[in-house]
């Protein structure tokens, strides 16, 4: 199985490994749940909140002839709203070479939903998109629909980036 090359993808470390690109309303929250699936997933507020993780491949154990034989990268991503609340839904993730600039990228279309959404993952797979792939920039979040103060907007938890192995 290949290994899951974001880090702190629960938030089980506070944000360390996350950059806070968007920190609106009253901010990202981080809720610890008593869940044997999930110890914690991060909150976004009323204000749109948006965290990002750049993956450097190269420290993380894959060559540069590796990575130029366009390798399979799966993403994915699981989120939920609030039992009172309803959100939209962000993810943006995006190949990058050398100089972090965009060979392949995966936006979906926003999501909206409704309160008390039960927990949906989202994946892809990037396939055939060249050499080059020394990057890989996932950013995801989101916020709540109604404006309520506080942190009643998207969950995210369990984020993964992985690539396949050599063979």
């Amino acid at each position: 199985m290949p290994k899951n090359l974001l880090k702190n993808p629960h938030g089980d470390e506070d944000f360390s490994n996350w950059e806070l690109t968007k920190n609106g309303g009253d901010k990202w929250c981080i809720e610890q749940v008593p869940d044997d699936a999930v110890a914690s997933y991060f909150r976004t507020s009323f204000q749109p909140c948006l965290k990002k993780q750049v993956i450097i491949l190269l420290q993380s154990g894959y060559d540069a002839d590796y990575l130029d034989s366009a390798p399979e990268v799966t993403v994915r991503d699981w989120y939920s709203t609030h039992s009172a609340c309803g959100g939209v839904y962000r993810l943006i993730v995006s190949l990058l070479n050398e100089n972090r600039e965009v060979i392949a990228t995966f936006k979906p279309t926003d999501v909206t939903l409704p309160d008390g959404s039960t927990w949906t993952q989202v994946t892809h797979k990037f396939t055939s998109y060249g050499p080059g792939l020394r990057f890989i920039s996932f950013e995801h979040g989101g916020q709540d629909n109604k404006n309520w103060k506080g942190c009643y907007g998207i969950r995210v938890t369990g984020s993964s980036v992985t690539i396949l192995p050599k063979p």
